[in-house]
């Protein structure tokens, strides 16, 4: 299950990041967070891209240094 997880979480990073950080600025631009719920949504979503950079990196280190 705990690789299930990691590979979920880089996937994940690899393919929604661009989607999450763009609506995200265009989101931010436009919008004055009043609600918690929105900061909390938007603060969670890019601490999971960034666990997924973070996790993809690893893995690119560990195969390359092999």
């Amino acid at each position: 299950m705990r690789k299930f997880v990691l590979f979920f979480t880089m996937w994940i990073a690899s393919n929604l990041s661009i989607p999450f950080w763009m609506v995200g600025h265009v989101h931010l631009t436009m919008n004055v967070y009043e609600d918690v719920k929105e900061i909390v949504a938007s603060f969670g979503m890019n601490l999971l891209v960034a666990a997924g950079f973070y996790l993809e990196w690893k893995k690119h280190k560990k195969e390359n240094n092999e």
